[in-house]
């Protein structure tokens, strides 16, 4: 017997995560000049890293023979001065998605259940088969989450409902008042994880004071990131703010030292950086604009999104998603194909800078005109 054969049946069974294409890669396999590729398929912030952060970054270069803090001190007591929470309802993560991955750890074992919506983020069902956990996807309702559904799906088996809002890859959000519906009615054995990755790109009317309920929601968790508008995805930095046993238990299952120096110094200094990322936010807006302009002229389907990307639909069957994805990759464009998230008809593009969404644009359009 292979000694592979004696690992868990559902970790055989795992489909690695797929990131977007990277430059590199595409400029090699298309033969083409690294610089005029543009890549819109990971929903990374075009203006790149917040300047505070990259100075932070570079000045703390010299320290790298020493391990991190630890307890990344200085971040949570800049977080709890921010929202207005203990330094003990804080998690730091590689990024939010190790933060969904402790509370995956902590809450779910062989047997166990966990709740999310179809076509939410890929790494929700990623970490629960991880586990060996039944992972229940309840169909979205305008592709977006049908909490009241999710609701009716909760049994006494699960542990855990994933919620994001905004959604990704959809870019749907669902309403303080449907999220409070939920909390309300949720059993409170049941851990809540809402991921708020996407939340500064939200208009402030459109926002949900959720941070205010974790004093009368011991079972909620928020997670958050700085890979988004804060440009820090390549150091990978996340928190969960959460009840201080939540927190404490998510902290003994987490790695020693799992937020690296480099990444500690930029996200502390990013928080201040508030003129970047107002400038990120309102790039954001007009580019947005300027996609869903492009798309109506091009009479494409497409998801409105309250994120820094758009999903579109191209018409026909899912063989002519294909073509011009490859078309779009033909013509250095990187966008992201959505099979994976049941899906197939749609692609979703990140919102960049005016120029490369003109580029989007006009090799979408010569794309579409070579279905014809």
């Amino acid at each position: 017997m292979n000694l592979c054969d004696f690992a868990p049946e559902y970790i055989r069974a795992i489909q690695p995560y797929q990131p977007g294409k990277p430059i590199s890669e595409l400029a090699r396999e298309m033969g083409l000049d690294a610089s005029s590729v543009v890549k819109l398929a990971s929903n990374e912030n075009p203006l790149g890293a917040s300047p505070l952060a990259l100075d932070a970054m570079i000045h703390t270069l010299h320290e790298v023979a020493r391990y991190p803090d630890g307890s990344g001190f200085e971040l949570k007591a800049a977080l709890s001065k921010r929202y207005g929470v203990d330094t003990e309802q804080i998690i730091l993560g590689n990024g939010s998605n190790d933060v969904l991955d402790l509370a995956a750890r902590v809450f779910l074992k062989q047997g166990a259940a966990a709740v999310y919506s179809q076509h939410a983020f890929a790494v929700y069902p990623l970490v629960v088969q991880t586990i060996g956990a039944i992972g229940i996807s309840v169909p979205a309702r305008d592709y977006g989450h049908d909490l009241v559904a999710m609701l009716d799906a909760i049994t006494p088996e699960t542990r855990i409902v994933f919620i994001a809002s905004p959604n990704n890859p959809t870019g749907t959000l669902s309403s303080a008042k449907d999220l409070l519906h939920f909390m309300e009615h949720a059993s409170r054995d049941v851990l809540v994880v809402l991921d708020e990755a996407y939340n500064e790109y939200l208009p402030e009317a459109n926002k949900t004071d959720s941070i205010s309920w974790l004093k009368r929601f011991p079972n909620l968790i928020i997670t958050r990131t700085f890979s988004k508008v804060y440009g820090l995805a390549g150091v990978r930095v996340g928190y969960g703010l959460a009840h201080p046993d939540v927190a404490n238990l998510m902290n003994r299952v987490r790695q020693p030292f799992n937020v690296n120096s480099i990444g500690l110094a930029g996200a502390l200094a990013a928080l201040d950086d508030h003129e970047f990322v107002q400038r990120s936010y309102a790039l954001n807006r007009a580019g947005m604009m300027q996609l869903s302009d492009g798309f109506r002229k091009l009479g494409i389907e497409y998801i409105p999104s309250f994120g820094n990307f758009l999903t579109f639909r191209i018409a026909g069957d899912a063989e002519n998603t294909q073509k011009v994805n490859q078309s779009l990759l033909q013509q250095g464009v990187i966008v992201r194909p959505l099979g994976i998230y049941e899906m197939p008809h749609h692609l979703r593009v990140t919102i960049g800078l005016e120029p490369e969404n003109q580029k989007f644009l006009k090799s979408l359009e010569y794309a579409i005109g070579e279905l014809v």
